[in-house]
């Protein structure tokens, strides 16, 4: 069994000395802490019989006020099995929380090259080094990738933000959009542009209690279903929930409900006011969008048009009310800072795994569509691999999973070429943890609704 030394900053607290002989003391692990020159706190475990090999992690979203502690694995805060399981085979993981909380990829990115510039002075050069991250750590991830690819070796995003800031907030504008337009159309309730973070809640508590007096008539839930198809809400997005029939419209229903509800409360209003602080203004938009179109690319429009016709009011008529209804525009400076610090070119050099699981509701499996198409129009397609696993939930991924996909990726360095079929996700994710099996499966999202990058001219146009 490995002991763990806590150490402060850079310093290495020697093991007391006893009358053994040096030569007869077993080496132990390396554990530091302590702060970058922007404030953020770093974490670093390196283990006695450290295979060469250094992680650095990137963790997902910190609303603003939220506790803000350093983190190098997904489960490092909790002392859980993957951190275990990493040091065991020898890596070092090493990762720092962001300066600050919120939509924070302008600290992130250099507060995580500041990590990784501290342990090579300490540790020296790795052998290799692996940048990896999930849920927003899956774009800061990304954006490591793409703009320092010199500083590593690979990446590994799981249920990662790919689609890219721009995107992401556009997508989240439409299922708001359509919940204000359809359910409250003559109440005063803004969708961007918020002044403080009090007038987004507000805004959020005022929507948020149309939609649950809507939830409760046939009308008000076909409407609420045409949001979510809106956000490619999963119909079953929660390992709490009861996974409902390929028919049960009713039961897919409720869980998107149980989902829209938590848009609306965090992303949609509190998070894009904290967002668009930081970008001086509103980075979103829906002038000229179609959504009849949107719908009918949508995998849920199937349930949507049976909840319409079993509550006997008009699709058509709910979708012209929707192309007719005044749209949201955009502030241009805040489009250019969103697109500078955000978005995503699609140029990687290095390989990437993406791992993403098929019911996620907050950052919807069809992200991965929205980079695979950036990088395919910059030619760095064959550098990118996909993979997915079938269960409910964001980032609801076994300590199996994420450690044989990170085999898989080093196997694709080894190698110089991927081997991502399910079949052998599986194999790697069964061999790191026995009792759990793997659920990676053959899969492919359909297209993001709204997707914006910069290999692409024409997603400059809003």
């Amino acid at each position: 069994m490995r002991t763990r030394t806590p150490v402060a900053l850079l310093t290495v607290a020697l093991c007391a000395t006893t009358a053994l002989p040096a030569q007869a003391q077993a080496p132990t692990d390396t554990h530091i802490e302590g702060r970058l020159p922007s404030g953020a706190a770093y974490l670093m475990d390196v283990p006695a019989d450290w295979n060469g090999t250094v992680l650095l992690f990137s963790h997902g979203y910190r609303p603003a006020g939220s506790p803000n502690p350093g983190q190098n694995s997904p489960d490092s805060d909790s002392g859980g099995a993957t951190t275990a399981h990493l040091l065991a085979e020898g890596y070092a993981l090493i990762g720092s929380s962001y300066a600050t909380n919120g939509w924070a990829v302008t600290d992130a990115v250099p507060d995580q090259l500041a990590t990784l510039d501290l342990f090579t002075k300490k540790f020296g050069p790795a052998r290799r080094t692996l940048a990896w991250g999930r849920s927003y750590g899956g774009l800061v991830t990304t954006a490591l990738a793409e703009r320092h690819a010199d500083r590593f070796d690979g990446s590994l995003s799981m249920c990662g933000l790919v689609q890219g800031g721009v995107a992401n907030w556009n997508s989240t504008l439409d299922p708001v959009f359509a919940l204000k337009t359809l359910l409250a159309p003559d109440a005063d309730i803004p969708l961007a542009g918020f002044a403080d973070q009090a007038s987004a809640v507000d805004a959020s508590k005022a929507l948020t209690a149309k939609v649950a007096s809507a939830q409760q008539t046939p009308a008000g839930r076909a409407r609420i279903a045409l949001a979510a198809a809106l956000h490619n809400i999963p119909a079953y997005n929660d390992p709490a929930q009861t996974e409902p029939g390929p028919a049960d419209w009713d039961g897919q229903q409720a869980n998107q409900y149980a989902a829209v509800t938590g848009l609306l409360t965090r992303p949609a209003f509190s998070w894009r006011q904290e967002a668009e602080s930081r970008a001086g203004g509103n980075p979103s938009w829906n002038t000229g969008v179609d959504y009849t179109a949107m719908l009918g690319r949508s995998p849920l429009y199937k349930e949507v048009t049976e909840l319409y016709k079993e509550a006997g009011v008009s699709l058509r008529k709910d979708l012209t009310a929707l192309a007719r209804s005044p749209r949201v525009l955009a502030d241009p400076a805040a489009v250019r800072w969103m697109r500078q610090t955000s978005t995503f070119t699609g140029r990687l050099t290095d390989p990437q795994l993406n791992i993403h699981t098929t019911g996620d509701a907050l950052i919807p499996v069809q992200s991965e569509s929205a980079y695979r198409r950036a990088a395919t129009a910059a030619g760095a397609g064959p550098l990118l691999s996909q993979a997915y696993v079938d269960g409910p939930g964001h980032c609801t991924f076994t300590t199996g999973e994420m450690v044989g996909a990170l085999h898989t990726l080093e196997h694709r360095l080894d190698t110089g070429r991927w081997d991502t079929s399910p079949a052998t996700l599986n194999s790697r994710a069964q061999q790191a943890d026995p009792t759990t099996p793997g659920r990676y499966l053959a899969y492919r999202p359909t297209a993001y609704p709204r997707p914006y990058d910069l290999a692409h001219p024409g997603d400059a146009r809003p």
